[in-house]
């Protein structure tokens, strides 16, 4: 097995030099015609120049492409695969825009530019993404998935994940750690992988030495302290080494860089995004000339309470006994404006007030409202760390998880958003929302089982005041 996945390494590692190879010289065929047509000193003909341009957008493509998990053919879906593809080409070709704009000291090759660079991205995300589908299928034929034991305490859904993507993982047994210690080690000492889910931290410490002991891959479900820990500084005091969790949330200069961006960003984005509120207001007006808005109470940062914005998306009078339920799939109550406006999101733009008003951040936990926030807290003590930050339009759980995971699930993803926050981890986010769109699974409401199971405690954000 460990010959196996070192060969996929390689085989992923020539695919993405294929991909750097490819788009590059797309590119460069692209410059090249236009240095020949418009050089009129001869300077961007030269060996540096041209050099320099190929250099550059190599770079632009191999950064963004690995910050964006474009070159991570095993890593998910092809649909992120895909998208991760399609959404570096389009950033690398607007930032070349500006950049040869700067080679060539010219503004009024702006228009120029962005015909010959539009033109390239489509050709580009033609080609690289029939080659990523190619790439993806030949890697899933050639490498069979990575063979894993489940062992786990508290029975819980994550099996029935695993099971979901057979591409990457092979589910060979699930055993209950009571088997006991020497039966544990047998099974360690002959697995190729281990998944640790949700065991009592003894044998969880146990495990994982056992792993490290016999070489064994670990896969690990963590706790909330897990998290924390995972983002602590270490200092040595003389010859002992100590982990240092500060559990402060964010510093003063980051508060400060991030509510910038936010002003800026929401600003912009209520700009250019105004015929789409005009439209999308329309729609909601002409089908039951019903309210086009409707707000909710939600808490964000230290518990503090505010106005939530929203397009409506149900009918007007979709809650008659006055209690929250949550959207299932097919729901009756959606609109047909409210179908289309929920598969894209857009129903969720009217939060951009919100943002510029500093009710809440472009990124961070989604707020919940107070009363659930109160349920939640019940059931999970710890569900307030999530509000150590201000709520956001979107955030680390609504880009890795789905709108049906589970409170325990989003709260972890949310903790490591916290306790690793950066500025570029908020760009990284933004950038993984646009390709999450493509995908089904982002947007789906709950099952019908699942609405029956949570209706008595509300367990759902998605909810309609």
């Amino acid at each position: 097995m460990k010959r196996n996945q070192f060969y996929k390494n390689i085989y992923i590692t020539i695919c993405m030099f294929i991909m750097i190879f490819l788009s590059t010289f797309m590119f460069y065929t692209v410059w090249l015609e236009f240095v020949i047509e418009n050089n009129q000193t001869g300077h961007l003909t030269g060996l540096g120049n041209l050099g320099m341009a190929i250099i550059i957008y190599a770079l632009l493509y191999t950064i963004i492409g690995n910050w964006i998990q474009t070159f991570s053919l095993d890593a998910g879906r092809k649909a992120n695969v895909i998208a991760g593809q399609v959404l570096t080409l389009f950033t690398v070709n607007i930032i070349e825009v500006l950049i040869s704009m700067a080679i060539t000291g010219q503004f009024r090759f702006l228009f120029e530019f962005t015909f010959r660079y539009f033109i390239l991205f489509l050709v580009q995300a033609f080609v690289l993404c029939v080659l990523d589908n190619y790439m993806i299928n030949l890697m899933r034929y050639l490498f069979k998935p990575l063979d894993i034991i489940e062992i786990y305490g508290k029975p819980n859904q994550l099996l029935a994940k695993i099971s979901g993507i057979p591409f990457k993982y092979h589910v060979v047994d699930s055993i209950h750690y009571s088997v006991g210690e020497d039966k544990l080690e047998e099974i360690v000492k002959n697995a190729d992988s281990i998944l640790i889910n949700d065991v009592p931290a003894r044998v969880e410490n146990h495990l994982v030495k056992m792993c490290f002991r016999y070489n064994r891959q670990c896969h690990l479900v963590p706790k909330i302290s897990d998290i924390i820990i995972k983002s602590s500084s270490e200092i040595n005091v003389v010859d002992t080494p100590i982990y240092v969790c500060k559990n402060k949330g964010l510093s003063l200069s980051e508060r400060i860089l991030k509510r910038t961006f936010d002003i800026v960003l929401s600003g912009l984005s209520l700009i250019i995004l105004s015929p789409v509120f005009i439209l999308t207001a329309i729609a909601i007006k002409l089908e039951d000339n019903g309210p086009v808005f409707f707000r909710q109470e939600r808490s964000s940062l230290g518990g503090e309470r505010f106005w939530i914005l929203k397009f409506r998306s149900m009918i007007v009078d979709a809650e008659k006994d006055g209690r929250s339920i949550p959207a299932g799939e097919n729901d009756p109550r959606i609109t047909k404006v409210g179908k289309i406006i929920r598969a894209f999101r857009i129903d969720e733009l009217p939060q951009l007030v919100n943002i510029l008003f500093g009710d809440m951040s472009i990124v961070g936990p989604r707020p919940e409202r107070v009363e659930h926030v109160e349920k939640y807290s019940a059931m999970i003590t710890e569900f307030t760390f999530r509000e150590k930050v201000k709520g956001g339009l979107t955030g680390y759980a609504q880009v890795f998880g789905k709108y049906n995971t589970t409170a325990l699930d989003k709260l972890k993803l949310d903790l490591i958003y916290i306790t690793n926050y950066t500025p570029l981890l908020d760009l990284q986010i933004i950038f993984e929302t646009i390709k999450i769109l493509v995908r089904k699974d982002s947007t789906e409401g709950f099952s019908q089982q699942r609405v029956q199971e949570i209706k008595e405690m509300d367990d759902s954000e998605d909810y309609i005041q």
